[in-house]
């Protein structure tokens, strides 16, 4: 199932990596649940979804300071990192995104635009053979604010040379749509796994 596009002459495509590209969030979760437990710390499915696109740091702290507890946050995302990594090979790419990536390869100008460090973009576009197929990745580190911030969005924009404005976002977090609509960008809202 091919997602709509909403109307509009769009000069560039920028795609937001896990639950969007790829469809990894499940499988995050499960890596986030793994490394949590060896500290004693929990992360429910529905608090996993509704903080969809935060830095994994912040959900660290911020479960720390929610469950008592005083896990290492670097420890715990380089754990979580390992664990995810070591889940990859079962991810696949969404289904309806992936026919636009290869619909605008050479022919509209394509970014990766995601919260996650490089090394995790990276692993998962190589997993899925899509690493070729974007001009710009914007990764955790690149930009100073998280979305909501529209920095990431308007850095990718500058970096393809296209005009915020022409750009189409594809996004499956609140976040990441408040981020696009404050670059001043279209966005499209992929559905997550249980409404595919």
């Amino acid at each position: 199932m091919l997602l709509p596009l909403p109307a509009g002459d769009f000069r560039a495509y920028l795609f937001d990596c896990d639950g969007t590209i790829a469809d990894s969030m499940p499988v995050h979760h499960v890596a986030w649940q793994r490394a949590l437990g060896e500290w004693g710390g929990e992360l429910s499915e529905e608090l996993f979804y509704a903080w969809g696109g935060r830095p994994v740091v912040d959900i660290i702290a911020d479960l720390n300071r929610l469950q008592g507890l005083r896990m290492p946050v670097e420890a715990v995302a380089a754990r979580r990192e390992v664990l995810f990594q070591e889940l990859l090979p079962t991810v696949g790419a969404v289904p309806g995104v992936l026919e636009h990536v290869e619909d605008a390869h050479r022919r509209i100008p394509s970014a990766v635009v995601s919260g996650s460090t490089r090394e995790s973009v990276t692993a998962s576009l190589t997993a899925l053979g899509l690493l070729d197929r974007f001009d710009v990745l914007v990764c955790a580190g690149d930009y100073a604010r998280p979305k909501p911030d529209p920095a990431a969005f308007l850095l990718a924009a500058e970096l393809l040379g296209v005009d915020p404005r022409s750009c189409l976002v594809f996004e499956d977090t609140d976040l990441g749509i408040e981020a696009a609509t404050a670059a001043g960008m279209a966005a499209v809202r992929v559905p997550p796994p249980w409404e595919r």
